[in-house]
């Protein structure tokens, strides 16, 4: 039988918050963010903002010359964590199977709800229109047999959508859909597609899974699979975290290598704090990340090994090669051993 997944994705949802507080700011642009001395970048913004060009992780200070009349707000997380618990809540009235995905938007799993008489799209605007009563947020809703499907769905036709892509829709969607659409492929991956004249499914469709295992390795196969619109992932209840991690945005670059390493150790401090918070979870390895002054990203492993600052500096100064450029951002961090690993250990020789 197929499975009926809905994807809830609230619209610019910390916006939305303060725009339901003050309908004053609903008409004008807004911006959720930190300041532009601060280095700050932009969390969200309304559909006002975005005529402009602005979108969520953009510097603050290039938002504002976009926008200079721009209302910048800092944010109330406690108000935006308050409005998530109360929509979350509109979800599990619905089904138990619901996985969040971050404070605004999840999975829903509705395969076996009776209510609406079984039907994904009377239970998507249910959906919509409770948390439009009760919470005074507007929600994008899309409903499919998977989740890739409905998480695409669900983006469709933003702002306070629904798209339902239905069972026998699903060839005729997919076939058309840009590969750019497809979970995993971002900038670098879709280059390579384009090298091959692969724009839509329909072109991935073509192209035989042993050549995708050749050009793309095991990620090939998840190409082959979405490309048909197969994803038999479940709706998991609760998301296993893979990582924990401490980062700091400078007000003024660091620029040079000492200075890089003097602020490590505050930073490993506050990941010590984190760990002890989630119980001290194993670890698998560790990790460094570093925003250059020209917006270029380098994260840096390390398999196994300890939280320990000198194992982040030997990272920091491996990192730091990469570019030699003065830094803007600093993080360090650890991956979890996950249940996957787990399991893989406890297979039989």
């Amino acid at each position: 039988m197929s499975r009926k997944i809905l994807h809830a994705d609230c619209d610019c949802f910390y916006a939305a918050v303060e725009m339901r507080d003050n309908p004053a700011l609903r008409e004008v642009p807004l911006a959720i963010g930190g300041s532009a001395e601060g280095r700050g970048v932009i969390a969200t913004c309304n559909y006002p903002a975005r005529a402009y060009g602005i979108h969520s992780a953009m510097p603050t200070a290039r938002a504002l010359r976009l926008c200079p009349h721009l209302t910048l707000l800092r944010g109330d997380f406690d108000r935006y964590r308050e409005a998530s618990r109360q929509i979350s809540a509109i979800f599990h009235e619905l089904t138990p199977l619901v996985e969040p995905l971050s404070l605004d938007e999840a999975f829903l799993d509705v395969t076996d709800v009776t209510r609406f008489s079984g039907s994904a799209t009377w239970m998507a605007r249910w959906l919509k229109e409770e948390c439009l009563k009760r919470v005074g947020i507007t929600v994008s809703v899309g409903a499919a047999p998977s989740k890739f499907l409905a998480k695409i769905a669900s983006d469709w036709e933003k702002p306070d959508g629904l798209t339902v892509i239905s069972p026998s829709q699903v060839d005729d969607f997919v076939r058309q859909l840009p590969v750019t659409k497809l979970h995993g492929v971002g900038p670098a991956t879709a280059k390579r597609l384009q090298a091959l004249d692969i724009d839509t499914c329909n072109d991935l469709q073509r192209i035989p899974l042993d050549r995708l295992l050749q050009e793309f390795g095991k990620f090939g196969r998840r190409l082959f699979e979405l490309a048909r619109g197969i994803d038999d992932r479940p709706v998991r209840i609760e998301r296993e975290r893979k990582s924990v991690s401490a980062e700091t945005t400078f007000a003024s670059d660091l620029p040079d290598l000492s200075l890089c390493y003097a602020e490590l150790a505050p930073l490993c401090e506050r990941l010590d704090a984190r760990l002890a918070r989630h119980g001290h979870p194993p670890i698998a390895g560790t990790f460094v990340k570093v925003r250059f002054d020209d917006f270029s990203l380098t994260t840096l492993d390390s398999r196994g090994g300890s939280p320990a600052l000198e194992n982040f500096t030997a990272l920091m100064e491996q990192a730091w090669a990469r570019r030699a450029r003065p830094v803007r951002l600093l993080g360090v961090g650890v991956r979890l051993v996950t249940d996957d690993a787990r399991r893989q250990l406890s297979l039989p020789f």
